[in-house]
């Protein structure tokens, strides 16, 4: 063999090494950037580790907190925009068709059909949906639901408020479901998904009318919206009806020192 054909020869076996090694390579890639996105989205801290009460409710509402203050910004936004247009409707102003758009999109945002229903009505029921989730409610919810933070839902599934789903393999199998039930608990990507789903829930679920017309009523009184107010609107929550509700209540007495502001 000549010198020509043994240079052709080790550039082809280098080049097979080459391809082999990619194809073993790739695999292994793939799994460290699936872990690496995994950890970005799991990144609560671990409450179980935690051991001394205060200091766990402490970092568990800090931890929530800005969760909360992002979602209902977005809504307060939205609401201030609906609340302009809808002065625009009271004083007879025609809304652009760009205004129109909005509304309608806003309206299949929080499960209404802007198209069919009534004017007024549509207006009504909006003010009624497009509202935050009191951060004081929502943070003794989330402590409540998920045990600070512990619960197997909320460390498996990020799901720090017990939301259900209805079809076979969307979430996790509760260890104590009932023969004949359906459901499992509802599987987040993060915490943050968790939080954005129970406000969306409170504002567009109908077991929760009652708690939005008890914000509303509020609003028309010229009052804000506290959580220790809008609890008897959410009877509909948990199996344990009343009990449930004044353990809510009695939660956000005894822990609005580790609240914040």
């Amino acid at each position: 063999m000549n010198n020509v054909s043994k240079i052709i020869t080790t550039r082809e076996q280098l080049a097979v090494y080459v391809i082999v090694f990619f194809l073993l390579t790739i695999p292994f890639l793939s799994g460290c950037e699936k872990e690496v996105g995994s950890s970005l989205k799991s990144n609560a801290p671990d409450f179980n580790a935690i051991s001394e009460l205060e200091e766990r409710k402490e970092k568990f509402f800090a931890y929530i907190q800005p969760f909360i203050v992002e979602k209902n910004d977005e809504i307060t936004a939205k609401r201030n925009k609906l609340l302009a247009l809808y002065n625009e409707y009271l004083n007879k102003t025609p809304l652009s068709m760009e205004e129109k758009n909005w509304l309608h999109s806003l309206a299949r945002e929080y499960r209404l059909d802007g198209k069919k229903t009534a004017p007024d009505t549509l207006w009504v029921l909006l003010l009624r949906r497009v509202d935050i989730v009191p951060f004081d409610l929502a943070l003794v919810q989330a402590a409540k639901e998920s045990g600070w933070g512990t619960s197997r839902f909320a460390r498996l599934g990020h799901n720090i408020y017990g939301q259900q789903c209805f079809k076979k393999g969307c979430g996790i199998m509760p260890q104590d479901r009932a023969e004949g039930a359906v459901h499992e608990v509802a599987r987040f990507d993060s915490v943050r998904d968790s939080v954005h789903s129970y406000i969306r829930n409170l504002n567009t679920g109908t077991a929760y009318h009652d708690f939005r017309t008890i914000r509303f009523t509020l609003r028309e009184n010229g009052k804000v919206p506290d959580g220790y107010s809008l609890i008897p609107g959410l009877l509909l929550y948990s199996e344990r009806r009343d009990a449930y509700l004044a353990e809510l209540q009695a939660m956000i007495l005894a822990n609005r020192k580790y609240m914040g502001t």
